[in-house]
């Protein structure tokens, strides 16, 4: 079994080749082909391989599906003895990609 720890805007994300996953928002258009260069970790057939911090020559592609938004998360503020209630609420941008291939 073949995965990979990259970093995707702060993030740590375990990867595995022909998975789908959604990430924060990467101005790209549906179908365009985007390569992930900072891999933190990658297992190939008991082989592991750690970087410090990433690995050279290790590159992660993947394909953008769609773009899409996550669930809704409300924000509900109250100021004590003052009667004031804000309620808000916000969509995260994301962004679906298809892993195609870890190429090492």
């Amino acid at each position: 079994m073949t995965y990979a720890v990259i970093d995707l805007g702060g993030n740590q994300v375990i990867i595995e080749p022909g998975k789908f996953y959604d990430i924060n928002y990467i101005p790209a258009n549906p179908g365009d082909i985007i390569s992930f260069k900072r891999v933190l970790f990658l297992s190939q057939s008991n082989k592991y391989h750690i970087g410090t911090p990433c690995l050279n020559n290790v590159l992660v592609k993947a394909t953008v599906l769609k773009h899409l938004q996550g669930k809704k998360i409300q924000i509900f503020k109250v100021k004590p003895k003052k009667n004031s209630r804000i309620k808000k609420g916000y969509r995260k941008k994301l962004t679906r990609i298809l892993v195609e291939d870890i190429l090492s």
